[in-house]
């Protein structure tokens, strides 16, 4: 499929500033859904919250945040606003831990826990009767979008899609650490340290020290001390390795789209999977010149003009 150079998203001026445009999405939109919860009991003993925005449709997408985001951050209500309007239930993953309730095991979840998707994937099946089935990601969430359905031909997904997805996990850590995203590194890490200071409570015999969490300074030395040590990798280059999407890309089986911003901070180069994207029949990847991370914003009134909602709205109805 073709790589989708010239995309509709025209924002005004302000909104060509890409750090611009990723803060005021997360400082502006709306962040109190509507939702009916349902606990998923998982096969390991942890559990998963879903949160549902149904309008009685046959139709469902999945919606999975980014990194310690929620089924209140505000691209995931906006989203389901714009599906139920538009006649598809929506269900938004709050990933192990970021339901506002500590996960019950030492593990977390992470940009490759595609096993915690099946599940939930495999629930809604069961226990509801939707005709249709489709996921939308945002950044991790997006990643693990992608490495699902590249890894699973027996996904049961309909249509997939990602938005500004570090598809390279090792060089979107080093373009985390420069010093224009200082901002995010220091929100993110303050968020993660608080919730690996509770599994030091919770797990008080394991490795972790209140001197390894207070000394960690950027993404790599969290994910060096806990992401791949709790979830099974060496390291942080082997979590890297083993759970970027890019490489799971031609294997998809299902009709998808990504789009990643040609200035999203947080991407390199190595994020644009151009050369996968020509080659391959089901995969499309669009590249708006702006929409920072996960911003897309069009106007200073947020509920006006959501480009990507309705270019995700637009893909699930038509394919392209």
């Amino acid at each position: 499929m073709p790589h989708l150079e010239k995309s509709t998203y025209a924002p005004s001026l302000l909104f060509k500033n890409a750090h611009f445009n990723t803060i005021y999405r997360v400082g502006f939109g709306n962040s109190n859904g509507n939702y009916s919860r349902e606990r998923v009991e998982l096969t390991d003993g942890d559990f998963i919250d879903l949160d549902f925005s149904s309008v009685s449709s046959k139709k469902v997408t999945i919606l999975i945040h980014g990194l310690e985001g929620s089924s209140n951050s505000t691209y995931i209500v906006s989203l389901s606003k714009v599906l139920n309007e538009n006649g598809y239930d929506a269900v938004a993953m709050n990933l192990r831990g970021c339901s506002g309730e500590p996960n019950r095991l030492f593990c977390s979840y992470h940009s490759g826990r595609t096993q915690d998707l099946h599940e939930i994937v495999q629930y809604i099946r069961l226990n509801h009767a939707y005709d249709e089935i489709n996921i939308v990601g945002f950044s991790l969430g997006g990643n693990l979008t992608l490495k699902y359905v590249g890894e699973d031909a027996r996904t049961y997904i309909n249509t997939a899609i990602a938005v500004s997805v570090p598809c390279d996990l090792t060089s979107s850590s080093v373009a985390l650490n420069k010093f224009s995203n200082k901002i995010y590194l220091l929100r993110f890490l303050k968020t993660l340290k608080e919730k690996t200071f509770q599994k030091l409570d919770q797990f008080p015999d394991s490795f972790l020290t209140e001197e390894a969490i207070l000394a960690v300074k950027n993404f790599r030395n969290f994910d060096d001390l806990y992401t791949g040590p709790a979830n099974g990798f060496e390291n942080a280059d082997d979590y890297y390795l083993k759970n970027s999407c890019k490489q799971f890309i031609q294997s998809i089986d299902v009709n998808s789209l990504l789009i990643n911003a040609l200035d999203d901070p947080f991407l390199t180069p190595d994020c644009f999977p151009i050369e996968e994207a020509k080659n391959h029949s089901k995969f499309h990847l669009e590249t708006p010149k702006y929409g920072g991370h996960v911003g897309f914003v069009s106007h200073l009134n947020i509920s006006k003009l959501l480009w990507c909602e309705h270019r995700i709205l637009s893909f699930l109805k038509n394919g392209i």
